[in-house]
């Protein structure tokens, strides 16, 4: 990979993973590409180093011993730990899939993988995390996004979404009121291509609708257009 495309050294990256050989093996190619990675065995010896650590990403395998993968993820999002997760499991099913994104993972990769994709996926996901968001729209209806803070607010209440839940948020921000096809969305927000499932967008959109609008059946913002993708209809239309 090419040094402009490398994230900061000082990236760190928590790998919970109870397969040794995987997990060394993950800790090798991260630390080739400059990032800085610590290494959990078990669910919950991965939660307290998540809580510990807070670092800029955690890859997380779903079938832990113990604490399995989607309680460790339920109480990172409980406790407000709002970093990127990138799911591993040999779990293939989309219902899986979903069950996982609705807990809050931000992308999801099926065991085997290959090594490059894992890599580009993480590239992606701290990319989205740390980009510049200059002069965006703040507000539609009664809700609030300041994004030099990652905050949201709906009225009074304070929100709290998921790391990628935000970066879709900023994506349909930056584009104004303007249609976001899925694929475009998968490539800015996760770095996809078009040979990923776009249920993955459809799954964060339906969660940003039952955190962000009055009556996520009947949404008045976040909004579909037929055989084109989403937009977001903001305060100056």
């Amino acid at each position: 990979m090419t040094e402009d495309r490398r994230q900061p050294a000082a990236a760190r990256i928590l790998v919970i993973e109870d397969n040794e050989d995987l997990a060394f093996g993950l800790r090798n190619n991260l630390e080739i590409e400059g990032y800085k990675v610590e290494l959990a065995g078990d669910g919950a010896f991965g939660l307290a180093r998540v809580r510990a650590l807070r670092p800029d990403l955690v890859v997380l395998d779903l079938m832990l011993p113990g604490l399995d993968g989607y309680r460790v993820l339920r109480q990172m999002r409980e406790d407000e730990l709002n970093m990127p997760v990138l799911v591993l499991t040999a779990r293939s099913e989309e219902a899986d899939k979903v069950r996982g994104f609705r807990l809050g993972a931000d992308d999801y990769v099926t065991k085997p993988f290959g090594v490059l994709e894992l890599m580009a996926r993480i590239e992606a996901l701290l990319r989205r995390s740390a980009r510049s968001t200059h002069a965006l729209p703040t507000r539609f209806g009664d809700v609030s996004v300041d994004p030099a803070t990652r905050t949201v607010h709906k009225g009074d209440r304070d929100v709290a979404l998921t790391s990628m839940e935000f970066n879709l948020l900023l994506a349909l921000l930056e584009r104004r009121g303007a249609v976001a096809s899925r694929l475009d969305l998968l490539r800015e927000v996760w770095g996809h291509t078009a040979t990923v499932l776009t249920r993955t967008v459809d799954t964060h959109v339906a969660e940003l609708r039952r955190k962000l609008e009055d009556d996520a059946a009947r949404p008045q913002h976040i909004l579909t257009v037929r055989k084109a993708g989403y937009r977001l209809k903001i305060d100056r239309e």
